[in-house]
């Protein structure tokens, strides 16, 4: 499948962000399944969302790609145009949703099926949807071991999820919980740290 071909059939291509030093793919936060509903409730780590104003909600096409995007999802050849895009990165690493979250049980399994089409790539997916993670896992899918699933705690200074294997929390007035991302220390930026 050339790229041109693979961004048709995937509403568009993947995102860059500045933060991160490998490529992404976006949704639009609005259609978060948990999220958009935390969006509303302050002292949660979705309230005043970052991915719902600024660039997200200034340029109408950024908009509009993130919902092209969205529609894509659906189609049969989603799978194989990821690892197609992702490919011609020549990266080791891929973030999935720097906006944007899974939105069933066959979104994450296609993203599953996506690592294990690209084993030499270290995934990561950080996200609010535990449920749906957990009836995956459930129903006897195994998560491949070059995705890292990073489970978002609730509220900002929260506990993380006790029953997930990876966690992340946003801390602003109580003392880090583990590790603590050096990004704001480093311009915003993750540069050489790969702990996500």
């Amino acid at each position: 499948m050339n790229k041109i071909e693979a961004i048709n059939i995937l509403g568009g291509g993947l995102t860059t962000t500045s933060k991160m030093p490998c490529k992404s793919f976006n949704l639009p936060a609005w259609e978060c399944k948990t999220g958009s509903k935390l969006a509303k409730v302050k002292g949660t780590v979705c309230y005043d969302c970052y991915a719902m104003k600024g660039n997200y909600q200034r340029f109408p096409a950024i908009k509009q790609g993130q919902y092209k995007r969205l529609d894509a999802l659906f189609n049969a050849g989603w799978v194989d145009a990821m690892v197609s895009i992702i490919e011609r990165e020549k990266n080791n690493y891929f973030r999935w949703h720097d906006a944007g979250d899974i939105q069933s049980k066959n979104h994450f399994k296609n993203i599953c099926d996506v690592a294990k089409k690209t084993p030499h790539i270290l995934h990561w997916i950080p996200t609010r949807e535990h449920k749906i993670v957990n009836d995956f896992v459930k129903d006897g899918n195994i998560i491949p071991d070059n995705l890292i699933v990073r489970i978002s705690a609730t509220k900002v200074d929260g506990n993380p999820p006790s029953n997930a294997m990876h966690t992340s929390t946003v801390h602003k007035d109580k003392k880090a919980i583990g590790f603590t991302c050096p990004s704001s220390l480093q311009d915003g930026k993750c540069q050489d740290c790969r702990a996500c």
